[in-house]
């Protein structure tokens, strides 16, 4: 088993700049990444990292966030800039380890015009 712990989420005015921080209990050699859930849409990737050093981005943030890894720290973190109104969700840390899925509690972003 994997627990997830996400924290950074929160309020912010748009074009303003937020670091989510995922912490995973255990070392995580496969795929890390961030998702999104808006109220009544289906949840969206944000961004995976990749244990070769490879990123992917969804078009709608492409530009704005950067997804970074230190797998001495167990951690993912997601560096938003940019932000708009249409970024307000709540925000999942995943990660993929032999076989199974894991999911984060989640963490509320939320950006006011």
């Amino acid at each position: 088993q994997v627990q997830l712990v996400e924290s950074g989420g929160g309020l912010v005015q748009a074009g303003g700049s937020l670091r989510l921080s995922c912490v995973a209990s255990r070392s995580i050699s496969s795929a890390m990444g961030w998702f999104r859930q808006a109220p009544g849409k289906q949840r969206e990737l944000v961004a995976t990292y990749t244990t070769l050093g490879r990123t992917n981005y969804a078009a709608s943030v492409k530009g704005r966030f950067t997804i970074s890894r230190d797998n001495a720290k167990n951690t993912v973190y997601l560096q938003m800039n940019s932000l708009k109104p249409e970024d307000t969700a709540v925000y999942y840390c995943y990660a993929y380890r032999y076989g199974s899925d894991y999911w984060g509690q989640g963490t509320q972003v939320t950006v006011s015009s």
